[in-house]
């Protein structure tokens, strides 16, 4: 069969990969000039920096499979992800652990009893939270939530915590000890050579034919058996329905001699700092050496048109939307929807990955059995 692939970041490449090694061919497009998507990286000319363009990817997984897969495209360099926080006029420790707590609350208190104390600051009226502030009330209490959560939460997302789903924050520790690495799962690497590098030795096969500057519309789908779109769920259909919404980042450069901050990424949790974060990108490569230093504050806001959508928001509105749009993809004749768009999901890097290889197992596997390629929801 000959697929088209709409998007060259990680979901479209695995997939064009592994149909192609299958004995199938495939077109991939993007509508930008580069490969990898928002991982896409590059050396900075005048420092010889990797960039992260679209800001930091730090690759982490439990995942075997795909583990060894990434490793099969590169050299994984292996990196330890550290964030600090500035609130108040004092830097931190991130994720909240033992650190955090002394140093915010002016104590000396050991894993056992910084337990206890953390428990007496929660409030265990809260049953069953609502939202991300009800999480986080529920979690640590008022005095960690409002210090390093509240303004950074209302920056990223533009929005109260009270609007939030308690999901967001289920996702982030809450330590007990000394441990500050930001990731617990037991691979944790950044690419020697960067990400497009692995990307671009994923689509390096005989069967894959890779077209930058060039959307895919409908006039291509045409000529393929089938497509699969990993693009904005809704423009493939046009917006029929309405948009839905995404957060977006802008990003203001920061040059300097030597070490602009010490770390690779800080944090400003205060409301009156308009940017939620600053990363300094030779601290992800700390095997290599560069005199001058290249870093970007990054400010979060609602995604427009001709913007470059990061997150999707999937607050209650966009849900009812997002479930319009789930149904006509399901009933949208020879076409797999993939990847953090085209499945309107926030997902990390190695879950991307997971996904694409599994779609393909069963591309291939309805392929064999001549049945219908199924949609590949995961919602």
């Amino acid at each position: 069969m000959k697929f088209g692939i709409a998007g060259a970041g990680f979901s479209g490449a695995v997939l064009a990969r592994e149909l192609a090694e299958a004995g199938h061919s495939a077109v991939v497009y993007d509508s930008r000039d580069h490969i990898a998507g928002n991982c896409h990286t590059e050396r900075d000319p005048d420092t010889g920096i990797m960039i992260h363009r679209y800001g930091p990817h730090i690759f982490h997984t439990g995942n075997e499979r795909v583990w060894d897969y990434v490793n099969g495209f590169g050299t994984m360099q292996p990196y330890n992800h550290r964030v600090r926080s500035t609130v108040g006029g004092r830097v931190y420790l991130l994720p909240v652990n033992l650190l955090t707590i002394n140093q915010l609350f002016g104590t000396t208190l050991n894993p056992a009893e910084a337990k206890e104390f953390i428990a007496e600051q929660a409030d265990d009226s809260i049953d069953e939270p609502r939202n991300f502030e009800e999480q986080a009330l529920k979690m640590m209490g008022r005095r960690l939530y409002e210090a390093f959560f509240e303004g950074y939460t209302r920056k990223q997302w533009g929005l109260p915590p009270t609007q939030i789903p308690a999901s967001v924050l289920k996702r982030l520790p809450l330590r007990f000890n000394y441990d500050d690495s930001y990731f617990n799962h037991p691979y944790q690497a950044i690419p020697r050579d960067g990400y497009t590098a692995i990307v671009a030795n994923i689509l390096d096969h005989p069967a894959i034919e890779v077209r930058l500057s060039t959307p895919y519309t409908p006039a291509e789908h045409d000529d393929y058996d089938h497509s699969i779109w990993t693009g904005p769920l809704d423009a493939w259909f046009d917006y029929r329905h309405g948009r839905l919404g995404y957060r977006t980042l802008d990003f203001e450069e920061i040059r300097a001699e030597g070490d602009f901050q010490g770390c690779s990424v800080m944090n400003y949790g205060d409301l009156d700092v308009p940017f939620t974060r600053i990363s300094e990108h030779k601290h992800f490569a700390p095997w290599e050496e560069h005199e001058g230093t290249v870093a970007f504050r990054e400010f979060s806001r609602l995604a427009e048109e001709d913007d470059i959508p990061y997150y999707p928001i999937r607050l209650a509105d966009d849900r009812t939307l997002l479930d319009q749009y789930l149904q006509a993809a399901a009933e949208e004749p020879r076409v797999t929807f993939a990847g953090r768009l085209g499945t309107y999901r926030y997902m990390d890097m190695d879950v991307t990955i997971a996904e694409a290889l599994s779609a393909a197992d069963q591309i291939k596997s309805a392929i064999a059995g001549g049945e219908k390629i199924p949609a590949l929801f995961n919602n």
